[in-house]
């Protein structure tokens, strides 16, 4: 494939291939994990990296990973100070990736790693974003099959660009893709939005999606709810934007109906409106007053969040990364290694 102008300047010993892993106790699935992703990297180039990300794990994942990395040094793990989310721990496999094309997966094997090998042809054919789209989820909840539907529907109603329907983190992307995404300064992420914010030639391979392979899936209601907002606050402006359209069409059925009231009371004489009715309507733009204040509550969290500045993680520990990475105070404005 044609160098993109972020590789051609690049070091001889830079990897060809770096995945990078997010893992929040997955004890159970790492052994199993690198079992079945190294065959899969070996056979396309010797020359890969494995990034672990240990976000705040509960469990003895870290412990495992560094077995792990003993048999295999090609494995390089990042040990966050304690769970940042997801979100986060994506950044921080994306800012320490030196791979000519990198590749965020999960460790729970639901994004079958035999993928790669397709994915990675599409990559060497030009594409510089090759997208692993689930046709089949039969292996979710009902509820999850649904509020995915709607959610992505919703989505790419609300915001531009929109995002594909049924993509998840799982990806190739070209080296310069990445480093496009290293200037996204913002601390409220919403990394699928990212991903689709920043382009590039894309293409997609479709993929049945199995059963997680160990352990089981630290997303709840509260945190897929949290990752919805998340997504069209992040991306869109519509929610904020929609209630000077609302206040203008209650103010034209207010005039509307208060010409009516006139035209009644001249023609009939004096009306007593019932108790009922008012209290209705009052309770209505109530409501209607709290949710507009709720939409404007969720964008100046968000604002309130970016002005501190915060690091988006903090780094514990560093294992298997050149020491001058590792011995960098800021590597970069949203991190920090301690």
């Amino acid at each position: 494939m044609p160098l993109s102008n972020a590789q051609t300047n690049l070091p001889s010993d830079t990897p060809d291939l770096s995945l990078i892993v997010p893992m929040y106790n997955e004890e159970e699935s790492c052994q199993r994990f690198f079992e079945t992703v190294v065959p899969v990297l070996t056979s396309l180039t010797e020359k890969y990296e494995i990034i672990c990300i240990n976000d705040g794990s509960r469990d003895d994942t870290f412990a495992v990973l560094q077995t792990c990395r003993a048999a295999n040094d090609r494995i390089k793990l990042i040990n966050l100070s304690r769970n940042f989310g997801k979100e986060a721990a994506l950044t921080a496999g994306l800012d320490m990736a030196r791979g000519k094309a990198v590749i965020p997966i999960d460790a729970d094997l639901q994004d079958p790693p035999e993928l790669i090998v397709d994915m990675h042809k599409a990559w060497q054919e030009g594409a510089q974003v090759v997208l692993a789209r689930r046709i089949d989820r039969s292996s979710d909840t009902i509820f999850k099959r649904l509020s995915a539907r709607y959610f992505y529907s919703l989505f790419t109603k609300l915001s531009k660009p929109g995002i594909p329907a049924d993509v998840g983190d799982f990806r190739l992307m070209d080296r310069v893709v990445v480093e496009a995404m290293k200037k996204l300064p913002e601390r409220s992420r919403f990394m699928i939005g990212l991903f689709a914010w920043v382009g590039y030639r894309q293409v997609t391979i479709d993929y049945v999606r199995p059963e997680r392979a160990a352990g089981e899936t630290s997303f709840n209601f509260t945190k897929l709810w949290n990752f919805a907002l998340d997504g069209i606050f992040s991306f869109s402006a519509i929610p904020l934007k929609i209630w000077s359209y609302f206040g203008v069409g209650v103010s034209i059925l207010s005039v509307i109906y208060m010409s009516y009231l006139i035209m009644q009371t001249i023609i009939t004489g004096v009306d007593v409106p019932g108790y009922a009715s008012t209290l209705s309507v009052i309770l209505f733009f109530n409501g209607i007053m709290m949710l507009s204040l709720g939409a404007i509550g969720e964008y100046v969290a968000r604002i309130f969040v970016e002005v501190k500045q915060r690091p988006l993680y903090l780094i514990n520990e560093l294992e298997g990364f050149d020491q001058t990475v590792a011995s960098e105070p800021q590597p970069s404005p949203r991190q920090s290694v301690g």
